[in-house]
């Protein structure tokens, strides 16, 4: 299955097309950034820094240094997916920055983005 490929991917490979979605709609990089940093728990700094080093999604998951507990209150669908039945831990967590993104390209408010 494609699973594994996208774990293998790395962050800044898919950064870029985040960034794209969500400046084509008018939202900003510093959105983009935050959203991450409110997911996973990494600073702005750490983001900056695994951006560069070319780290994997699989790594970026598994090493968040603390993964909001909010995040249990994102709900919807994600490419045809609903997100409640994605079972794989890693694969769900993608799919919640997949739709925190779609989220921000779609002019919702940060403060319910980020479940405020």
């Amino acid at each position: 299955m494609a699973t594994h490929r996208v774990y293998a991917m790395s962050v800044s490979a898919v950064y870029p097309l985040y960034l794209q979605k969500a400046e084509k709609k008018g939202r900003t990089k510093e959105e983009v950034d935050t959203i991450i940093c409110w997911l996973t728990g990494y600073s702005q700094e750490q983001l900056d820094e695994l951006l560069s080093n070319q780290t994997t999604f699989e790594t970026f998951i598994k090493e968040s240094p603390s993964p909001n507990p909010a995040r249990s209150k994102i709900t919807g669908s994600v490419c045809g997916v609903c997100l409640d039945q994605i079972e794989d831990p890693i694969m769900k967590e993608i799919r919640y920055l997949d739709k925190l993104i779609d989220e921000l390209a779609k002019g919702k408010a940060m403060e319910k983005i980020l479940r405020v």
